[in-house]
């Protein structure tokens, strides 16, 4: 079963994947995963979604693909966006990343308590 066929089995409900078989290994993990969020997308947004990013974020060329306006483009955009969640990559360092980097002497005393008091 392809993404596609799956996403549109589940019509948008959550879902949880318990078996993944690594392709010519024969190796199999079972358990409970968690797709990705843009697996969990319906196929039309997925290809919304790969459209963007292969216009390299032009809404011009959005226009011009899907053959719809630019308030057409940014609602289905703000649409997909509502379903997704933020994933910060370059969170805020923890208290023990701070003095990780303090005994490492890679910052001095008053940069880790500054860090220390922003975070």
């Amino acid at each position: 079963m392809e993404w596609q066929e799956l996403t549109d089995l589940t019509r948008g409900q959550d879902f949880v994947v318990e078996r993944v078989r690594l392709a010519g290994s024969g190796i199999v993990v079972e358990g409970e995963f968690e797709p990705p969020q843009l697996a969990r997308l319906g196929a039309d947004d997925q290809v919304f979604v790969a459209a963007f990013l292969r216009s390299h974020g032009s809404i011009k060329a959005m226009e011009r693909i899907f053959g719809v306006s630019y308030p057409t483009v940014k609602a289905r955009l703000n649409r997909i966006a509502e379903r997704l969640e933020f994933v910060d990559v370059d969170p805020a360092p923890t208290g023990a990343d701070v003095l990780d980097r303090l005994q490492r002497g890679e910052i001095g005393v008053q940069e880790a308590l500054d860090e220390l008091e922003r975070s």
